[in-house]
């Protein structure tokens, strides 16, 4: 069986990204850092490929850091193992209607 895995970019990450097809709810996966450090994690929901896994708990409001980058925040209480998309993160960048906030 193939390994399920997810990446983690920089330690200051609260998210990684899924390299792996078919992520379902329960399945264990392995969360590897850069400097080659793994970690397990319990999926809540279905994930696809390329996309976030929380892991940690974020609060509404709190910042989603990927890449070491805030890439916008959390609409609702997200917990930790949840698949992080566009219904429960707002997107900060390139918003023309949040300019000069």
């Amino acid at each position: 069986m193939p390994q399920k895995m997810a990446l983690k970019v920089e330690a200051m990450d609260n998210v990684a990204t899924i390299f792996a097809d078919e992520i379902r709810a329960g399945d264990i996966l392995t969360v590897r850092d850069k400097s080659g450090k793994d970690e397990e994690l319990k999926v809540l929901e279905a994930i696809p490929y390329g996309h976030k896994i929380a892991l940690s708990f974020v609060a509404k409001g709190e910042p989603i850091i990927k890449y070491g980058e805030c890439i916008g925040a959390a609409s609702t209480d997200i917990a930790k193992g949840a698949y992080i998309h566009i219904h429960n993160m707002e997107a900060l960048r390139g918003r023309g209607d949040r300019q000069g906030k």
